[in-house]
């Protein structure tokens, strides 16, 4: 049976929701796309004209996987900065589980914890501005310093 489903969220975009509840610790589902390596996907993505918007999720490894190619419904989880969902990566794949229990209709996000290198922090701060609204909410999808 289908636990998740992908549809317009009120965050951003699309988001990805639960279709039954969810407990903590469960494996929801395995982020996929094209495994690759980050100078390929940025020269990639430097091609196409919506620069904005991307789905790659770095490896422990220094590769990426590019959910825009070949990628699933993981694709579209949102950030929130007090995220109902984790991932966590095995083997060179990553897999996304419920940190707390999640009910039917909720909408699951993890918090993206982006990375930017420090002189270019002002300006991405501004770029990756959070629009999660929670009470916890540090106003960007930037990892803290």
């Amino acid at each position: 049976m289908k636990r998740v489903s992908v549809r317009t969220s009120p965050i951003h975009g699309k988001g990805v929701f639960a279709l039954l509840a969810l407990s903590a610790g469960e494996r929801i589902f395995e982020y996929k796309g094209l495994v690759t390596t980050w100078r390929e996907a940025t020269r990639y993505y430097a091609r196409r004209e919506d620069t904005g918007h991307t789905f790659l999720f770095g490896l422990s490894n220094g590769r990426v996987i590019d959910g825009g190619r070949g990628g699933n419904g993981a694709r579209w989880l949102n950030h929130a900065c007090a995220a109902n969902c984790e991932a966590v990566e095995e083997a060179g794949r990553v897999y996304i589980e419920a940190t707390r229990i999640i009910k039917p209709g909720e909408e699951l996000f993890i918090d993206y914890a982006l990375e930017v290198p420090p002189k270019a922090r002002s300006d991405a701060f501004r770029d990756y501005a959070c629009r999660c609204g929670t009470r916890r909410c540090r106003g960007s999808m930037l990892s803290l310093p």
